[in-house]
């Protein structure tokens, strides 16, 4: 898994291709970005999910620690192209009412506008 960065405005968003699964360190290295992104003092975060094939239970855990972690310091974390495996996942453990997810990435950016 590979994680680009790039912002908008006062929005990171954060473009991650390839499947977050165990064993691959791809939910550690998730969970290192969003602290450190927290850390420089960016506060608002889309992860774009369009590169993600697939997710377990342990990329699904990932998500939740970097919602919790961002919330907790006055941040907020919300997705983007969310596939529908990944939509029925989120759905199944009851976290689509927490994660704001965004079809298009222009919806997503307003969120953060509307928000203010």
């Amino acid at each position: 898994m590979t994680i680009s960065e790039r912002t908008n405005g006062s929005v990171c968003i954060l473009d991650i291709e390839g499947p977050i699964v165990v064993g691959r360190g791809s939910a550690d290295l998730l969970a290192d970005k969003v602290r450190s992104l927290l850390q420089q003092g960016q506060k608002q975060l889309i992860i774009n999910l369009a590169g993600v094939p697939y997710m377990d239970s342990t990329g699904l855990g990932a998500m939740v620690h970097a919602y919790a972690t961002a919330t907790r310091q006055g941040g907020s974390v919300k997705l983007l192209h969310v596939t529908k495996k990944l939509h029925d996942l989120l759905v199944i453990t009851k976290l689509a009412t927490v994660f704001e997810s965004f079809e298009n990435e222009p919806a997503a950016l307003a969120s953060f506008r509307a928000a203010v």
